[in-house]
């Protein structure tokens, strides 16, 4: 007698069971080798790639204004872990850990890296998010006050006017008289970039193509940029004048305006900062 063969019907029922669990995982499989421990839901409101990498750079730009010192300015090196989830009503909220490096090293053998977790909170999209950021393995705070102080005598004396067409130069190089000057720019464009970025958006200073010596009765640095802004995934330049008040220790002083086709509630204006002006973000 023949051995009974395996009747047809069983055999396409476990195909059909072992195809309908395989095809969600693979669905889902992009989406969790880019965002660590990031829930599904809602499916309409799904995260956009790279909101990691956003969110670190935010808290970047955020620290850098909070700092308000060009000789402590840091750049982003890696996004080390984190997290996100999506609330209807709050925006899009991310926990994360990141490496930064220090943007000027100033002296052989001082230590440039630093490891900072932030609180990131873009609402529903639109610019300015709530940032909670805070920071270790960063230089001594006596270095910083002492090299701002230098650099605030450095800008001081710099002739007046300016007579600066564009920092980098179109080979990319920075006078190292004039590099004081693009710090300045530098730590005035976190501000700006900061209050710009979405959960879509991210900015980075590309050059700055003019500046202006104000001469007041402070005792202060008042500078007029006209800055060159890189917006990523647009790949769109964007010109930016920014007012800038400086003093060593002191809160930055900050107004801008963007030439830009954006609509009057993504468009940030001429909005004065400072320091202490927002109570729910903190930098400990």
């Amino acid at each position: 007698m023949q051995p009974r063969r395996p009747q047809r019907p069983a055999l396409w029922l476990s195909l059909w069971l072992l195809l309908n669990l395989a095809l969600p995982a693979a669905a889902v499989a992009p989406w969790d080798r880019e965002h660590t421990n990031v829930p599904t839901r809602p499916p309409a409101e799904g995260l956009p790639r790279g909101i990691l990498q956003r969110a670190a750079n935010a808290a970047m730009h955020f620290f850098n204004f909070r700092a308000a010192s060009p000789s402590a300015l840091r750049v982003l090196a890696a996004v080390q872990e984190g997290r996100a989830r999506v609330d209807p009503q709050e925006g899009c909220e991310v926990n994360l850990v990141f490496s930064t490096e220090r943007y000027n090293l100033e002296e052989e053998g001082e230590e440039r890296l630093g490891k900072c977790f932030a609180k990131v909170l873009f609402k529903n999209q639109k610019p300015k998010p709530a940032i909670n950021v805070s920071c270790m393995g960063l230089t001594e705070k006596m270095k910083t006050q002492e090299r701002d102080y230098l650099l605030y005598k450095q800008v001081k004396q710099l002739k007046t006017p300016l007579d600066v067409v564009r920092i980098p130069d179109s080979h990319g190089r920075i006078d190292p008289q004039l590099r004081p000057i693009w710090d300045l720019a530098f730590l005035g464009s976190s501000y700006v970039m900061w209050e710009k970025t979405t959960q879509f958006l991210h900015y980075y200073l590309v050059q700055l193509s003019s500046v202006k010596h104000l001469k007041t009765n402070d005792d202060g640095i008042d500078f007029d940029f006209t800055v060159l802004l890189h917006e990523f995934s647009t790949q769109e330049i964007i010109p930016c004048r920014i007012l800038l008040f400086w003093y060593p220790g002191k809160p930055l002083k900050v107004q801008y305006h963007c030439q830009e086709l954006q609509s009057p509630e993504e468009a940030s204006g001429t909005d004065e900062a400072s320091a202490m002006a927002p109570t729910e973000l903190s930098n400990s």
